[in-house]
């Protein structure tokens, strides 16, 4: 079994666009381009964590691995740690929570990231890229994390806040986060014993949890920045970049 796994969570029932991994890019859903970006980066085992059985069928159709989970999971997180738990028998050093809405992120960000948490730096890793222009500093969609320095060239830096909007001007140390986290085996098992937190809550972002226990996020610098797919825009737009 290999030392690191990659664990797609998928599910049909998001608010703001229903049946998302089902939708169809370049002939092709969603969730299996998903499912090939994580596979291309070659650095470990690829399982997508579902507990519809429409994409399980439709992931084991395309030669992939799916399990079928609880559907009563409040969080991406939760529903990875069950696969990792009871499939994987909690083995794995390293557990890649990618999530299956990102279709368009490059195969080497996840292999950057993996080696990053080779290093036994942080209990959790994740990616950022720069902030392009004014819509996206005010967008709640696009969610911002500050960082203890300045990043590039795949450089990494201490997570120090994770937001959504801000009535501060945003510092030069903040970017567009990407929604892939990186755990150790350890801080996976630590996070989902811990209750949500106050401001997970608020903000609706599950990695403020972990900040507020003192875990250490290390967040690496990428140049292209992925679209997160949540409403129909989303979509138009990461169709026209992908079906160019």
């Amino acid at each position: 079994m290999s030392n690191i796994a990659i664990i797609i969570p998928s599910r049909l029932n998001a608010e703001r666009l229903p049946n998302k991994p089902l939708k169809l890019i370049s002939k092709k859903e969603m969730i299996l381009h998903v499912y090939d970006a994580a596979k291309k980066s070659n650095v470990g085992e690829v399982i997508v964590a579902t507990p519809d059985r429409e994409i399980l069928n439709l992931v084991k159709s395309y030669n992939g691995l799916a399990v079928l989970t609880s559907s009563n999971h409040k969080t991406g997180t939760d529903r990875v740690f069950e696969v990792f738990e009871k499939e994987l028998k909690s083995t794995p050093e390293i557990i890649i929570n990618f999530q299956g809405d990102m279709p368009n992120l490059n195969s080497q960000a996840i292999k950057d990231l993996a080696e990053h948490m080779k290093k036994n730096l942080c209990d959790i890793g994740t990616l950022a890229s720069q902030i392009e222009n004014d819509y996206e500093k005010k967008d709640p969609n696009v969610v911002k994390v500050i960082v203890e320095n300045n990043i590039k060239n795949n450089s990494f830096a201490k997570a120090v806040d994770f937001f959504r909007i801000s009535s501060e001007p945003l510092s030069e140390a903040t970017y567009h986060h990407v929604g892939i986290y990186a755990f150790t085996n350890k801080a996976i098992i630590r996070y989902v014993s811990l209750a949500r937190s106050k401001l997970e809550i608020e903000r609706k972002l599950e990695q403020l949890r972990a900040l507020e226990d003192g875990m250490k996020i290390d967040v690496g610098y990428i140049d292209a920045c992925p679209l997160s797919v949540d409403t129909e825009a989303d979509l138009v737009a990461v169709k026209k970049i992908m079906e160019k």
